[in-house]
């Protein structure tokens, strides 16, 4: 297997995919010849050319409109929202509209439409584009949200959810495009979605994450290991809909738990995690579910981010406390 980043996998994906069927088409702001501001789809306008790969103006809720429409027609849509903190000038094409046309039509129409956008802090971006928004998204019926963590799990994913017939918000984190590689299986392949993976496997206390915190997480569980601390960290790879069979498991197994989002506490999916577990699981459970969630208050400015967000210590403690409790 080649070693490539998360973002070189993401951009095989949509290679394979644009390769494999003629009604895949990418369309978005930049993502023509320049390849998007963060070169996600490089080289595939010259590939493919203007009618498969092409620009759209500064206009999100044009961009929503225009994926509706080419459903109709037969096409397989991949639309970019250049950060996912523009997320609400297409919030209406998205939530009012994609979400709701399978059940609007009695499951005779499809809506085969990828909604892709980096997030996520690290990079001292701007106001407005690290923002942390999947709950939105995730407490809309009728979307699919996916949040991989690694390259091989967004190359899987990415060609899983071309391939799906809902709408799928393909959330992208923006720190690992270039800071992550990892070992991606060669050719076209898919990774199921709805399924959580064991990052880690693990006896002692169950980390729960997703997305960019995932890497946080397991630099945090190898550091309990030398500790004599068996962490076992799920991640959960689609946030919605959550994977209730795979945190059942890993509940019962260890009784202890902590889940962790990069996202405010109020914000993520972190709450609907635990309160799931304390409605199915609570017998299983040895001590209170711990958290590791950004303040909450808005997104800083860059230059205060790193003091924000969660981080390895973060986690390291909450794991201790949930230990330690009796």
């Amino acid at each position: 297997m080649a070693v490539k980043t998360y973002i070189a996998a993401i951009t095989e994906a949509m290679d394979l995919a644009l390769e494999k069927d003629e009604n895949v088409l990418i369309f978005g702001e930049d993502v023509g010849k320049n390849g998007g501001v963060f070169r996600a789809t490089d080289g595939l306008n010259q590939k493919y050319g203007d009618d498969r790969v092409f620009d759209t103006p500064l206009a999100e809720s044009a961009i929503g409109g225009l994926a509706i429409g080419l459903t109709t027609q037969g096409f397989r849509p991949i639309m970019e929202i250049q950060f996912f903190g523009f997320v609400f000038e297409v919030m209406d094409a998205i939530v009012a509209q994609m979400a709701r046309n399978r059940f609007r039509f009695h499951g005779t129409r499809q809506m085969p439409v990828v909604i892709r956008a980096p997030y996520g802090g690290g990079t001292h971006t701007p106001e407005m584009h690290a923002d942390n928004l999947e709950g939105l998204m995730a407490q809309t019926p009728g979307l699919r949200v996916v949040m991989p963590s690694n390259p091989a799990d967004a190359k899987g994913l990415m060609l899983s959810a071309i391939e799906s017939n809902d709408p799928v918000v393909f959330l992208e984190n923006l720190k690992l495009y270039r800071s992550l590689k990892g070992e991606v299986p060669e050719g076209y392949y898919t990774t199921p979605l709805d399924q959580a993976a064991i990052a880690k496997a693990g006896q002692d206390v169950s980390l729960i994450t997703y997305g960019g915190l995932t890497p946080v997480c397991l630099k945090a569980a190898e550091t309990l290991e030398k500790e004599g601390i068996s962490v076992e960290v799920i991640d959960l790879r689609t946030v919605s809909p959550l994977d209730i069979e795979a945190i059942g498991k890993t509940v019962e197994k260890t009784g202890r738990v902590v889940v962790a989002q990069e996202a405010q506490r109020q914000a993520g999916v972190g709450s609907a995690v635990m309160a799931e577990i304390s409605q199915r699981f609570i017998m299983s459970l040895k001590a209170p579910i711990g958290r590791v969630a950004a303040p909450d208050s808005v997104y800083p400015f860059g230059a205060a981010e790193n003091d924000w967000l969660p981080q390895v210590d973060d986690v390291i403690t909450a794991v201790r406390d949930v230990l330690t409790f009796e």
